[in-house]
């Protein structure tokens, strides 16, 4: 039980003391990693952001490191802290959407209470959390009987290409995955949900003429694909949580031509299995509405849904359990967006998401993790390591 001051406040926990005694030092690292900068597509940097993070972990907890090379996309790592029979399998990323340089203009600093830098809160701050939480367990001497193997992930911001297969197998050998992408809105909730992520590209041929002297010689493309776009729309579901977008269209090469090609891309997030089969089967399986016209649909499932599970529940309840220990309430929601927890969760290995940062504006100019979140969060995180 936690102890208790007179009137039944809440004390800090010993954990909570050790994360307020290195809490410079922990923004020293975090500050450190951000100006690393990683663009996804940039290899190099990616590398070194890679290095500078794996190098924390074998330091700080004295962790075996496991490189995975890549030859086109940053290196991706395992490290591995202790040596027990149960796994516990920690997921982050260390890639950014923001390009070489983005650091003079949007720069690391501490503003009233918010840590600015790009990919600070998205998600470098979660990845530093998962390396100084197990700093804590290893030097509390609470390992037992366990390894924990945080993965570092240098390609999710492109959906994980080359990881996925690396992140599904390592989830095959633990009982559960705690994922340290960044929480829901102010209260920091956790993650039991998140939509499926499908992309799909549907082109269209048809036969073009002239628009004015031959036009009922033409099977206009684009016109096709305006009742495409009407149909696919038609498959939003608000009941079911079901999302469809075209998102981007082109067609059509000159105003007094009829149109001879035209093609879309095509954005689906979905809730379920079940509905994620029944929404691709349907994108898939495109009718023609113009006769003359041919049409092909191509794409399928990035990233299935991550569905709530009694397992994923019961986890929940132990880290609210701890943060209520903590002083500070722990929600729980989900969001529309995938992460690398989507593939695990698919697999029925029980997972938690949504672990990181406090803050807001991932992807956005305005991104920043609330500093005075930081240290609840990094104790409530430690103590669900040791208790996990």
């Amino acid at each position: 039980m936690p102890n208790r001051a007179g009137g039944g406040r809440l004390l800090p926990s010993s954990v909570r003391a050790s994360v307020d005694r290195n809490l410079e030092a922990f923004l020293t690292d975090l500050r450190r990693f951000v100006e690393t900068e990683s663009p996804t597509v940039d290899k190099a940097a990616c590398d070194r952001a890679g290095g500078y993070l794996a190098g924390l972990f074998a330091e700080y907890t004295r962790a075996e490191i496991i490189r995975h090379p890549q030859p086109g996309w940053g290196d991706h790592f395992e490290a591995r802290v202790g040596s027990g029979a149960r796994r516990i399998l920690l997921l982050g990323h260390f890639d950014t959407v923001w390009p070489i340089g983005t650091i003079a203009r949007l720069p690391c600093r501490v503003d009233g209470d918010r840590f600015t830098g790009p990919g600070s809160f998205d998600m470098k701050y979660g990845d530093l959390q998962a390396a100084w939480g197990l700093r804590l367990v290893v030097d509390a001497g609470a390992l037992r009987d366990r390894t924990f193997v945080f993965f570092g992930n240098s390609d999710e911001e492109v959906g994980s290409p080359t990881s996925r297969p690396i992140i599904e197998r390592l989830a095959r050998e633990s009982e559960s995955v705690l994922v340290l992408e960044p929480s829901v809105g102010a209260a920091g909730a956790v993650k039991l949900w998140r939509k499926g992520v499908g992309m799909y590209r549907l082109e269209v041929e048809g036969v073009a003429s002239h628009a004015g002297a031959d036009p009922e010689q033409g099977r206009s493309a684009v016109l096709e694909m305006a009742h495409q776009i009407i149909d696919l729309h038609g498959l939003n579901d608000a009941a079911k949580g079901t999302t469809v977008n075209v998102g981007v269209v082109r067609g059509g090469t000159r105003s007094n031509v009829v149109a001879a090609h035209a093609e879309a891309e095509i954005d689906l997030r979905v809730r379920t299995a079940d509905e994620a089969r029944r929404a691709d089967e349907r994108i898939l399986s495109r009718p023609a509405f113009v006769d003359g016209t041919a049409v092909r649909a191509r794409g399928g499932l990035n990233r299935p849904p991550m569905e709530e599970t009694p397992a994923s529940r019961r986890l929940y309840e132990k880290a609210r359990r701890l943060a209520a220990e903590e002083g500070f309430d722990l929600p729980a929601g989900g969001t529309g967006g995938g992460s690398d927890g989507n593939f695990t969760a698919a697999l029925g290995v029980p997972t938690l998401d949504g672990l990181g940062a406090v803050g807001d504006g991932g992807h956005a100019d305005h991104e920043h993790v609330r500093v005075s979140t930081i240290a609840p969060r990094l104790a409530w995180f430690t103590r669900l390591l040791m208790e996990v």
